[in-house]
């Protein structure tokens, strides 16, 4: 584990490093990050019109004999208030199982995203995304995957709230089991004070003739300027189908203003 988290580390420095100079720009506050880590659930509203963002991170998730550690990323760019994409994935997989280590690039995923704004405390999305099979197998199922998913987010003074609502289309599964995932998940996040915050998450999955799975994420972040956001924390599976546990660190940071 410590060469991926080491390179994490480098990376993070890296990244913390650049962030420090964009913090001293003008227009920090004009154009602050959107960040979608670190819970499932992503946010109806997309970033500043024109900014290209970077989520990065590392997750480490162990099971009874198994470990397994990625370093995911996502690029998030805005068309307009309404439109934007994502592109993310694992930039490098790590998983130990059985005594056998196997490790490479991870799947990548695109997504369109809509968003519908009602009004600074409450939003719609819908997102359309696709899975490909870039990972090689085992880490990846060889399959490409589509998603829908529906978006609700609301501003409750301090706290915020995101209610994900999605159907997934699988391209492998099982015999005797369904192509077809349907997932459900909660995330709630609140200020402690300017600069830190709390998130609390549920989520759960479920596929016929499967198992159900389920977890529950608390996280901590940190943000010393609307344009660089820390997060770190935990992860605990809620069935016996569901990783046992799982930690997690990463940033959001503007990568560059396009327009």
């Amino acid at each position: 584990m410590s060469r991926i988290r080491l390179s994490c580390l480098g990376l993070l420095a890296m990244l913390t490093c650049q962030v420090s100079l964009l913090a001293q720009a003008a227009d920090d506050v004009e154009n602050p990050i959107t960040p979608y880590r670190p819970s499932v659930s992503n946010s109806a509203q997309l970033p500043v019109t024109g900014q290209l963002e970077l989520e990065m991170g590392v997750n480490v998730s162990k099971d009874d004999g198994s470990r397994r550690q990625s370093l995911p990323y996502l690029f998030k760019l805005a068309f307009s208030k309404e439109w934007g994409v994502l592109l993310g994935g694992e930039a490098r997989v790590i998983n130990d199982e059985a005594g056998q280590r196997n490790q490479g690039f991870g799947d990548t995923s695109l997504t369109i995203k809509r968003a519908f704004i009602v009004d600074d405390d409450t939003a719609f999305g819908l997102e359309f995304g696709n899975k490909f099979p870039t990972a090689k197998e085992p880490l990846g199922s060889g399959k490409p995957d589509w998603t829908l998913n529906s978006i609700y987010s609301q501003d409750f003074g301090k706290l915020h709230a995101d209610i994900n609502l999605n159907l997934t289309h699988q391209g492998f599964a099982e015999d005797n089991t369904s192509h077809w995932q349907t997932g459900l998940s909660g995330s709630f996040s609140a200020a402690l004070n300017e600069q830190c915050g709390v998130t609390a998450e549920w989520a759960g999955w479920h596929r016929a003739g499967t198992r159900n799975q389920g977890q529950a994420l608390l996280a901590f972040t940190y943000s010393p300027n609307k344009r660089l956001t820390f997060d770190a924390g935990l992860i605990k599976g809620l069935t016996s189908s569901s990783s046992d546990r799982s930690w997690f660190a990463g940033v959001v940071i503007p990568v560059a203003k396009l327009w």
